[in-house]
């Protein structure tokens, strides 16, 4: 009965406008980076659209198997709040839709939807006492799950760089598991609407900003003066960013120097460093206990 309350349209030509944006289209495209108010994402599964439409993003379109809207509560569920709106639900058997979008969809769900603008990084922060940075991590599934960490072990809100990959890029949210949606985030940048005259934040004017704020900088990095993740100091700090970099590279000469602290993830056995995902749920649990006690 409820998809007679729904806007369902069965797929019978691929080449139609409404799909490039699930089979053509780049999510670098799907970004317009020219025009950010027209930007859309592509949120895959039932819950991780679910976590989106809740934190209040606004939706284009559903593609969805068609079995899936005859045998899963999941998806029959998620679909119900498409009711009486005019959100188009394109639908088709699994094989073609394996032929539009070329892979296998993830429960059998993909749902586009409208950008939000991004906050200030400045306004994020405040009232905030832990928060995570993120310099320069490229790799959506890593930046996805240092999201579904920093959800679950008490960090408040995530800074990206602008070399981070977008936390809404389709396998990021997915990893997540939505938690992208959930966590208050958005990037160091200029918010001067002029692209061309945009003045790079990071590291050393973001940092300062930061400390103005009030936040000690705890850089995760291997040195000579690194202290250890459970010094007794860095949990007594009332306001704490704890800044992550990129695999291989880590984090920049500049950034670990600006910073109050260098903090290092005790090894055993000869390990030298952690993927940065686990280093971040590690610190995450640690450099979050402030908030616990």
């Amino acid at each position: 009965m409820f998809k007679e309350m729904l806007n369902i349209i069965e797929i019978d030509d691929f080449t139609c406008q409404e799909l490039d944006i699930y089979a053509r289209c780049t999510e670098a495209q799907l970004l317009n980076k020219d025009h950010p108010e027209d930007g859309i994402f592509i949120a895959e599964s039932p819950k991780v659209i679910g976590r989106a439409l809740d934190a209040g993003y606004t939706p284009v379109s559903v593609l969805v198997e068609k079995r899936q809207i005859k045998d899963n509560k999941e998806t029959i569920e998620l679909l119900e709040r498409f009711e009486d709106t005019d959100v188009p639900i394109f639908t088709a058997e699994f094989d073609m839709l394996s032929k539009l979008t070329g892979f296998k969809l993830t429960r059998g769900m993909l749902c586009a939807l409208k950008r939000q603008k991004l906050t200030s990084f400045r306004v994020l922060c405040e009232e905030k006492e832990r928060i995570a940075i993120l310099e320069n991590v490229m790799n959506p599934t890593n930046v996805g799950a240092i999201f579904r960490s920093a959800a679950a072990l008490n960090m408040e809100a995530v800074l990206l760089t602008p070399g981070c990959s977008d936390p809404l890029y389709r396998r990021a949210s997915r990893v997540s598991m939505g938690t992208v949606f959930q966590v208050p985030w958005t990037f160091i940048e200029d918010d001067n609407e002029m692209r061309c005259e945009r003045k790079e934040l990071w590291p050393e004017q973001a940092i300062l900003e930061l400390k103005k704020a009030g936040y000690k900088m705890a850089a995760l990095a291997l040195s000579d003066n690194s202290v250890s993740i459970d010094d007794p100091k860095l949990l007594k700090e009332e306001k704490l960013a704890v800044i992550l970099g990129t695999e291989g590279e880590g984090l920049r000469d500049e950034t670990i120097t600006l910073c109050d602290y260098t903090v290092k993830i005790p090894m055993a056995h000869g390990v030298d460093s952690l993927n940065v995902a686990a280093a971040s749920a590690v610190a995450f649990w640690q450099l979050g206990q402030k908030k616990r006690l």
